[in-house]
């Protein structure tokens, strides 16, 4: 196998190679040649940058974990969000369809407008409320576009090794004894590792096209919270408010859905669901955290 990962430095990126590196991997993973690039070794979108880049790298599989995320700042700078998240992908694939290579491509919950109870599914029709859904949006359909072999793997709410909600709330909850968090936005928190488990085994399949990969369950950011303290023994309290409510207090956040759950539909469908509850993968997250991310 012969692979690149682009984005390596984030959270996703480095719990991929954690994953490889150690062997928890499918074994067509193992002993895999991965390139690991992030910025700036390699500007996904520059397309001439990319172009130069596979004339002298060959490649099976393409796993794209680089994105602008700044929710905020994709509102703020559209440009930059645009060329990060919808003109790097569609780059990526021009290559890979150049080569012959898998892309696998992670996307996001914030495709949807959250203005319908209950998880969505491969087939909602995306419709995003914001800056950030939107060039994650059009970097899916680009990417899907220019090369036949493309997955695309939506997540939700994503925590790691990196700065993340949870490492917030800690930090937090260390030096107060009440923070303020969102209760009416319900989505799925979702583990880095277990979704480089899942992005690994996606690579491996033709069943090329839209897939969700979240940890089981719905809560809210609130609930998150919550929960993190209390496995965590942090004794802080958590004190629900509204979108609005945020809003008033922050007015240049952008807006976030209010139902961006997903549900794991073709994953149970095809090659199967091996994402946990989120609640178990949060305590081994909390349990396996260093001292230097504590």
């Amino acid at each position: 196998m012969r692979a690149l990962v682009t984005g390596c430095r984030g959270q996703l990126g480095r719990a991929l190679r954690a994953r490889i590196e150690q062997g928890r991997c499918p074994d067509e993973w193992l002993g895999a040649e991965v390139d690991w690039v992030d910025l700036p070794d390699l500007d996904i979108s520059d397309a001439r940058a990319v172009e130069a880049w596979f004339g002298v790298h060959g490649y099976d599989a393409v796993i794209n974990c680089a994105a602008m995320t700044n929710v905020d700042g994709c509102e703020t700078d559209f440009a930059a969000a645009f060329a990060a998240n919808a003109l790097g992908p569609m780059n990526l694939a021009r290559a890979c369809a150049a080569c012959g290579a898998t892309l696998v491509h992670v996307s996001t919950d914030y495709v949807f407008p959250g203005n319908e109870e209950g998880a969505r599914t491969e087939a909602d029709v995306p419709a995003p409320i914001s800056a950030y859904g939107r060039s994650k949006l059009a970097g899916e359909g680009l990417a899907l576009a220019a090369n036949p072999r493309t997955h695309v793997a939506r997540t939700a709410w994503l925590y790691g090794d990196g700065r993340n909600f949870v490492a917030t709330m800690l930090r937090l909850g260390a030096t107060h004894d009440q923070v303020t968090v969102v209760d009416d936005q319900l989505g799925n928190p979702t583990s880095a590792d277990d979704l480089a488990g899942e992005l690994l085994r996606i690579a491996l399949t033709d069943l090329y096209g839209i897939w969700h990969c979240t940890n089981e369950g719905t809560c809210s950011w609130a609930d998150f919270a919550e929960e993190a303290f209390r496995v965590a023994g942090v004794p802080c309290e958590v004190r629900r408010c509204t979108s609005e409510q945020w809003k008033q207090i922050n007015p240049a956040s952008a807006d976030r859905p209010h139902f961006s759950s997903l549900e794991n539909a073709r994953l149970k469908e095809t090659i199967g669901n091996t994402m946990r509850p989120w609640q178990e993968a949060l305590r081994d997250y909390l349990s396996n955290r260093t001292p230097e991310e504590a």
